[in-house]
């Protein structure tokens, strides 16, 4: 799971295991912006908007222990199939298909 710190060196992370030529897997697709492989999972774009209904009913009067506790309802699968290439890796059809977002 990711946390501020690593979501604030995640162009770090990418570059580090380009170098050692690591093929990686996030939770977020952010990372993949930044030059990770792949990823499955939902973005900080929708994490934060999502944080944001939920402030706004603590504002309008709710009691943050009233509120139910939310888990993701929509996940991304994101491709960069520039990493791959830089990898030397081939990632199938049949999978790019299935993908929301690739890459190139």
């Amino acid at each position: 799971m990711g946390d501020p710190f690593f979501n604030s060196q995640r162009v770090r992370i990418a570059e580090l295991a380009l170098a050692a030529r690591l093929p990686t897997i996030f939770h977020q697709r952010e990372y993949v912006d930044a030059g990770g492989l792949m990823s499955y999972g939902q973005g900080l774009r929708e994490f934060y908007r999502r944080a944001a209904a939920y402030v706004d009913k603590i504002f309008k009067g709710a009691s943050p222990a009233d509120l139910p506790i939310e888990q993701p309802t929509q996940f991304q699968l994101v491709v960069n199939l520039k990493t791959a290439k830089t990898l030397g890796l081939v990632i199938p059809e049949a999978f790019l298909v299935r993908a929301d977002e690739v890459i190139e």
